[in-house]
């Protein structure tokens, strides 16, 4: 498969999410960085927000809708499990990130809580590592809840929950919070962060990362 093109930020996770779902699956496309782009990536993204997929002039807005797209179209390497409960708990894993946690806590929602609610900065911070630490208590207790301790957070292999998760392990530290109560977690991710498909899609290694 060829021609794809992502609409993303170097800094966005659920852009970093559908970096490392391509790079695990070994499939090529081109960057683009969205904010560059000012009022027109609105007319390619109505929705304003990052990441999107442009497939044969197509767009695919959403991380969640952009990963199932990928994995239904180009399904080896899968990043689910093929047994049917661990594939949905996977992806409860990864929905509660994308939903619950860095959905609250992005730029925007921030941004609203000062300008429109005077939230000073001190609040701000204490506003969003409460939420980040309620979701991310709920994970640590996903994987301790498993029946198996695979290395990765549901399988012998990164998939699915595992995109999800080092992203947002890397903006809750970004926002100040303390990762030690999250073993588990921690675990998952040193099993992740130096394999190639990680390291490929972090911030740092974007086109558009101010170095």
């Amino acid at each position: 498969m060829s021609g794809l093109r992502l609409y993303a930020y170097h800094r966005n996770s659920a852009g970093e999410r559908v970096r490392i779902a391509l790079n695990l699956k070994g499939m090529d496309y081109a960057y683009v960085s969205a904010p560059a782009l000012g009022d027109r990536y609105r007319a390619i993204n109505p929705q304003g927000l990052m990441p999107a997929l442009e497939v044969g002039g197509r767009i695919i807005a959403q991380s969640s809708a952009i990963l199932e797209y990928l994995e239904e179209t180009h399904p080896a390497p899968p990043l689910l499990s093929a047994d049917p409960v661990t594939r949905a708990q996977a992806r409860a894993f990864g929905a509660h990130i994308a939903a619950e946690m860095h959905a609250i806590t992005v730029m925007r929602v921030r941004r609203y809580l000062a300008e429109q609610m005077s939230a000073d900065e001190a609040s701000i911070a204490a506003w969003t590592v409460h939420w980040l630490s309620l979701g991310l208590t709920a994970l640590e207790q996903a994987l301790a809840d498993r029946p198996t301790d695979w290395p990765f957070a549901f399988g012998d292999a990164p998939g699915w929950a595992d995109l999800h998760l080092v992203p947002q392990l890397s903006a809750a530290r970004r926002l100040g919070c303390d990762l030690a109560a999250y073993p588990r977690l921690l675990a998952v991710e040193a099993q992740c962060i130096d394999l190639p498909a990680f390291v490929g899609a972090r911030a740092e290694n974007q086109p558009d990362d101010p170095g």
